[in-house]
């Protein structure tokens, strides 16, 4: 079995920072792409930023120049460094991870059950 775990959400105000973190456990072969995904209160789950096994990373236009995503490949992390953050930025953070458990299957894409970040103006 294989779980993701969040932290680092909270009540911040507009223009301060905080970095979530996503640590993968469980019988890991191997992780491909990782992510960091949002939902606001009556809205759809978007993508915020992805990064390749490689380290290549791909952000919505809404957070490019503010957001950073980086990972630990050696211990199955992914982190999302926010700063200069929005009200609009508020929403629950979810990670995601596609994930190999075994050389005889496909991988399978997770999800973490989600941090709360929340801004004020």
């Amino acid at each position: 079995q294989v779980q993701l775990a969040e932290s680092g959400g909270g009540l911040v105000q507009a223009g301060e920072s905080l970095r979530l973190s996503c640590a993968a456990s469980g019988r890991i072969i191997s992780i491909n792409d990782m992510g960091w995904y949002r939902q606001a209160p009556g809205k759809e789950r978007e993508l915020v930023a992805s990064i390749t096994s490689f380290g290549s990373p791909n952000y919505a236009d809404s957070v490019k120049g503010r957001f950073t995503i980086s990972r630990e490949n050696a211990k199955n992390m992914v982190y999302l460094q926010m700063n200069s953050l929005k009200p609009e930025d508020t929403a629950v953070y979810y990670c995601n991870a596609d994930i190999r458990m075994s050389v005889f299957r496909p991988r399978t894409n997770y999800w973490g059950q989600g941090t709360q970040v929340t801004v004020s103006s």
